[in-house]
């Protein structure tokens, strides 16, 4: 789909919305857990485990920006130190090793903050063997998602499903090779920039972040409350929302 025809989503909370009508065969299942990528992917995540009824928690992941061009993408690190490197952006720049490392360990005391704002204590999540959906509010180039997928996968969950409400076509394929299923609800070409397909893209704040955990804790400790209903307008078949969706093994969740 061109970007003239791109149908935007009002907020990250209504595209959280979208994106879970995409997983619905997860609902209710009590392996499932739904990471999300802070801060963006956090109000997005949130609406799709309010939804599924499975627990939130965040997983940290910081993007390795190209020193002067900081939002420009050479690669991405997790919290265990799993680095990915897009290697064509470093080839491209003649971007150096020591670069590459220095950029990594200021990421690193960031992400470590992080953990210590987010986690509020808690201890991180237990994956082994669970259905573990990682959500973002899209993919542009898909570093810092293949950095979480692949520290993710090193924790043995039986199934990692990527699940963003928009994201470029070719990112959510080169994902497929990594993640069990990728669910992108939306697939514009060419996708710039995540914003592009948001009304509303204001920055979300750690406080924001931490409001939305505790929310989402209290939620699951009083069950019983319906989850919002949603759709937008131009939500289906034939307008590029919700209407994409990427597997890879067995097609069965």
């Amino acid at each position: 789909m061109r970007l003239s025809s791109l149908v935007m989503f009002d907020d990250r909370s209504q595209a959280g919305r979208v994106l879970t009508g995409e997983l619905d065969a997860y609902t209710g299942r009590d392996d499932v857990v739904v990471l999300a990528l802070p801060r963006g992917g956090v109000p997005v995540a949130f609406e799709v485990a309010r939804s599924l009824g499975a627990p939130l928690q965040v997983y940290p992941v910081r993007k390795l920006g190209v020193p002067g061009h900081e939002e420009l993408a050479m690669g991405a690190i997790a919290g265990d130190g799993t680095r990915v490197v897009n290697q064509a952006v470093v080839e491209e720049l003649g971007i150096s090793q020591s670069t590459i490392a220095a950029v990594a360990a200021a990421e690193q005391q960031k992400l470590e903050r992080a953990n210590r704002v987010y986690r509020d204590r808690l201890p991180r999540p237990e994956l082994q063997g669970r259905v573990v959906i990682v959500v973002d509010d899209g993919l542009a180039t898909g570093s810092t998602m293949r950095a979480a997928v692949v520290a993710i996968r090193r924790q043995q969950p039986a199934r990692i499903v990527v699940a963003v409400p928009t994201g470029a076509e070719s990112v959510c394929q080169e994902l497929e090779r990594d993640a069990d299923e990728v669910v992108c609800a939306s697939t514009p070409e060419p996708l710039l920039a995540v914003g592009q397909a948001y009304r509303n893209f204001e920055q979300v704040t750690d406080e924001d972040v931490r409001a939305m955990l505790r929310a989402a804790r209290a939620e699951r400790a009083s069950p019983g409350e319906e989850p919002p209903t949603s759709g937008p307008s131009g939500v289906g078949p034939g307008t590029g929302v919700g209407t994409r969706r990427h597997r890879r093994h067995n097609d069965s969740p």
